[in-house]
């Protein structure tokens, strides 16, 4: 496996693609390639039929710093696409829709775009040292990789907005009791835990994971009615396959269940 920028690594491993990020000389921001190069590692996990589940993390002493600034914003005032036509858009915010789980591990800095990543993200394991801000504010823009869509959704208008509209740093048990990460573990293991975790889930039946997640972002982007309806269709769409009659007979013989994905 590969990507379109070798400071971002694609690793097979089982059931999970293994995505790092290596810039830490520069705290791990992302300029330009390494902003396409994410997008396409994440794009071809998710269209890689054998991969269950990816897991995100950066190598060093900081998840990411965020953008770099003086690479990217030429593009952004240039109109030029960032990502390829049909990739996954690491933040959410347009291009294809990832279909399967991304666990992220984070540690020391994680700053504007990295908790934008978080919040893209479906669980977070963060290491006791992890610091956080969105500090756009400070420099005279604003959130525009998802965070004003999402933090609000994930951790309450007030809790979002304390540290949206101060700018202020705050460590991984404010991040923790407000739900922006699901674990905080000791230094050094978020990475471990995070792996742990996403074994857990590729362990699971896949086409019933994805629809998990099809239905939760339903829910969240077209309202709980929409996603209502499409309740019955999804299941109606799970119930004739193997991994469902597998997860029936698994529970007769009271065994772990052993799932293939058809």
């Amino acid at each position: 496996m590969s990507t379109s920028d070798p400071r971002i690594s694609l690793e097979a491993r089982g059931h999970l693609a293994l995505i790092g990020i290596h810039r830490p000389e520069k705290r791990n921001a992302f300029d330009v390639g390494m902003l396409r190069g994410l997008s396409s590692a994440l794009t071809e996990a998710d269209r890689d039929p054998d991969v269950r589940c990816m897991v995100l993390f950066a190598v060093g002493d900081h998840f990411s710093a965020g953008l770099d600034l003086a690479s990217v914003a030429p593009v952004f005032a240039s109109g030029e696409p960032l990502y390829a036509e049909g990739f996954i858009d690491p933040w959410g915010i347009s291009g294809a829709a990832r279909t399967k789980p991304l666990v992220v591990a984070a540690q020391g800095l994680c700053l504007t775009l990295s908790i934008e990543l978080i919040l893209a993200a479906d669980i977070t394991v963060a290491s006791e040292d992890a610091r956080f801000a969105q500090i756009e504010i400070k420099r005279g823009i604003f959130p525009f990789g998802g965070a004003t869509l999402r933090f609000p959704q994930r951790v309450g208008w007030g809790n979002a907005m304390r540290w949206l509209l101060t700018g202020d740093e705050f460590d991984a048990r404010e991040a923790h009791r407000i739900g922006l990460v699901q674990e905080v573990v000791e230094r050094g293991r978020h990475l471990e835990r995070a792996l742990a975790l996403a074994e857990t889930v590729a362990k699971q039946a896949p086409l019933g994971v994805q629809a998990t997640l099809a239905s939760a972002r339903q829910a969240l982007t077209e309202g709980p009615d929409a996603a209502a309806r499409s309740l019955l269709p999804r299941l109606l769409a799970l119930v004739g396959s193997e991994d469902a009659a597998e997860g029936v007979q698994s529970f007769i013989e009271r065994r772990e269940a052993r799932f293939t994905g058809k």
